[in-house]
């Protein structure tokens, strides 16, 4: 909704309070230029972008018109499935979590909990460290350094595509003067017409110029900003796992794994310590 509504803002006020001081939006109406900048924006983008990062653009876009990925509902039943996860390793060991691990889509203990069980990838990252854990890696640095490393290989995956959003409105701008130059030149092979025609042609030649600026910084830039904001709170969950499942092979109690896996969440997302404990407290026994 924000995204939107930001969206309407922008035009709102840029259109509006172009015809708010008398200008005609008519003259606004410029298809071949929004058809030099945009089709060489999206060649541009086709010629310095991987088929991976093709693929994904839109629905990235669509993603990150979304807003935020994860609200504090989300990290309270988290962290109730890192609880539920680690009271059950510690009662029963770690083999009683291997029917779960292999079986997600039938375990009754991921089932409790769909956010987390829906999310594929968060699902699987958890997953290969309690498998690991299960088979005996007991070193916590080690795992330590392997989630580190898995963790930066996916948020800088996931950047690129907002780092190919960001390219893409850093060229607008530039694009937009090209149009403008070729209505310029356009311009200049009407240079025997009256002052009232070539007027209208210089004006719709410097449309160029705001088209692609204001695509930039208006709508291409923010969306790129609402990418990269994604994409680190998603690295933000990935962290709460992290902390969680290194506390847990530190051999502390589950809800002290938690507590870790709490303190590693943004302040205006993390449940406090009454909230954590009162839905844990609420809980099927293990």
């Amino acid at each position: 909704m924000l995204f939107i509504a930001g969206s309407i803002i922008v035009i709102i006020c840029t259109l509006g309070g172009y015809a708010a001081m008398g200008g005609y939006l008519s003259v606004l109406w410029q298809p071949f230029e929004v058809v030099i900048i945009c089709g060489a924006a999206l060649g541009g983008y086709v010629i310095a972008n991987q088929p991976a990062v093709l693929k994904k653009t839109l629905g990235a876009v669509k993603e990150a018109s979304k807003g935020q990925r994860f609200s504090k509902k989300d990290y309270v039943e988290l962290l109730s499935l890192l609880y539920m996860t680690f009271k059950l390793s510690k009662t029963k060991g770690m083999l009683a979590l291997e029917q779960h691990i292999e079986n997600p889509e039938e375990s009754s203990l991921f089932q409790q909990f769909p956010g987390v069980a829906n999310n594929e990838q968060a699902l699987t990252f958890l997953r290969d460290y309690l498998r690991l854990m299960s088979l005996g890696t007991e070193d916590p640095h080690t795992l330590e350094d392997l989630m580190d490393e898995e963790i930066e290989t996916h948020h800088k995956e996931q950047h690129r595509l907002s780092h190919a959003m960001q390219a893409l409105a850093d060229t607008l701008p530039a694009l937009g003067i090209v149009a403008a130059v070729l209505g310029i030149i356009k311009t200049m092979g009407s240079i025997t017409e009256p002052p009232e025609v070539l007027g209208g042609l210089i004006g719709g030649a410097l449309v160029g110029t705001f088209l692609g600026v204001w695509l930039s910084y208006g709508f291409a830039a923010p969306v790129a900003r609402a990418m990269a904001e994604r994409y680190d709170e998603e690295s933000r969950y990935y962290q709460c796992m992290k902390a969680g499942l290194l506390a847990h092979l530190h051999g502390y109690a589950p809800a002290v794994s938690v507590e870790f896996a709490r303190k590693a969440l943004f302040h205006d997302d993390r449940p406090d310590f009454y909230e954590l404990e009162e839905a844990t407290n609420a809980l099927p026994p293990a």
